[in-house]
């Protein structure tokens, strides 16, 4: 899954200073949908991430029943939060 991709799948530009807030709720409504219904494990977990980085994101437990996928996205937002300077 490429980044921008998937920016132009949800929110119809990779460029987010565009996206008008309208735009990025149904954006974020449809990657909800599309997460709930996805079965490829990998697939999921992307689509998680990118659900994260909006703010949009399930909890672990909800969202992932293998504890591996969940150490996982916990060490995502742990790369996160380093990122981000630990805000």
């Amino acid at each position: 899954m490429d980044f921008d991709d998937q920016l132009r799948r949800y929110f119809g530009t990779a460029d987010l200073a565009t996206i008008a807030p309208t735009t990025l709720d149904t954006g974020v409504d449809r990657m909800r949908v599309e997460f709930g219904m996805e079965q490829d494990r990998g697939r999921r977990f992307a689509l998680w991430t990118l659900m994260y980085m909006f703010g949009a994101a399930p909890d672990l437990d909800v969202a992932f029943e293998d504890e591996d996928d969940r150490n996982a996205a916990r060490d995502f937002m742990d790369m996160m939060d380093g990122a981000n300077g630990g805000l």
